[in-house]
């Protein structure tokens, strides 16, 4: 068996550090992202990845970055076969790709070398992408450009959300990345150059988290799923003579015409550039994920409302 560093951070991450370990690999030390103040009182949050590690007994490490020459020997000093990044959240230099004698294999959830970068996944379903994929490839110092050693190509289903293609392809590049490592123990993972025409997936900016209802509803109902449940497309709209931010979590394309952005039904169908969305699942700010006709209970928008 190999003897891995794992590399990661966020929940995503969590079923291919399992896998590995439970495929029989030896897990020489886990590295994530050093815990960050979180919460109402601001404590130290450990990363999904590093309290899955605590739990397992595996030696957890957390470098700020891989600059200082300490960090880097330490890393060598593992002596790992090969070094498997998901979701990390650090760049790694040279030293650090080339020191696992099987090189340094990363986990990537886009069919690349469309949507290389931090924010794949809501990227694919934004651009309308019907299709997807988990990527297994060979670590170099550029962004998401080294060479690909296994692809599983994965619908995306025309309301699927975010959070759903997240599952599906943490599980599936998880197992994906499991053949990989069974392919390189055994001399055979062949890795070829990626074609051209990248695309690129950058983290998403606040500002594309509201909706513009000016759009038409394939965009409008794009962006939603898109977001959701993280960080959430919005609109704002005044309730009790205030501002107020509702996220949309679940929509549905509609029927219906109207000025953008005008409520057209008690079934809460808003009007967008071209054609309608049905908003299904909001969330007030504070309060939990509802559904429509509950949230209109307690926060009542009447038709021809703007929002």
């Amino acid at each position: 068996m190999l003897r891995v560093i794992f590399m990661g951070t966020p929940a995503f991450a969590v079923p291919t550090l399992t896998q590995i370990a439970a495929a029989g690999h030896e897990i020489a030390a886990v590295y994530t992202r050093p815990p960050r103040a979180a919460g109402r009182g601001m404590g130290e949050r450990k990363s999904p990845v590093h309290l899955s590690a605590e739990r397992a007994g595996w030696p957890v490490a957390t470098p700020h970055s891989f600059r200082g020459a300490d960090d880097k020997r330490a890393f060598a000093a593992y002596r790992a076969d090969v070094a498997v990044v998901v979701a990390y959240g650090l760049i790694l230099p040279k030293a650090v790709l080339d020191a696992p004698s099987r090189g340094c294999l990363n986990l990537h959830a886009s069919a690349l070398p469309r949507w290389r970068g931090a924010a794949p996944i809501a990227r694919a379903i934004m651009a309308g992408d019907s299709r997807t994929a988990a990527t297994v490839m060979r670590m170099d110092e550029g962004l998401d450009s080294g060479p690909i050693c296994a692809t599983q190509e994965i619908a995306i289903g025309p309301d699927m959300t975010a959070g759903q293609l997240h599952d599906v392809l943490a599980l599936r590049g998880a197992a994906l990345m499991v053949r990989a490592l069974d392919a390189l123990q055994q001399g055979k993972l062949l890795c070829t150059p990626q074609p051209p025409g990248a695309s690129y997936a950058p983290k998403i900016d606040k500002a594309e988290s509201r909706i513009d209802f000016t759009g038409s509803a394939q965009e409008v109902h794009n962006r939603i799923r898109g977001l959701s449940p993280l960080p959430g497309a919005y609109f704002e709209v005044a309730h009790l003579g205030k501002p107020e931010r509702v996220k949309v979590l679940l929509a549905a394309l509609a029927e219906g015409a109207g000025p953008p952005g005008s409520v057209l039904d008690q079934s809460l169908s808003i009007a967008c550039g071209v054609g309608a969305v049905r908003l299904l699942q909001l969330q007030r700010s504070g309060k939990r994920p509802m559904a429509a006709a509950e949230f209109l209970r307690g926060f009542p928008l009447p038709t021809g409302t703007r929002l």
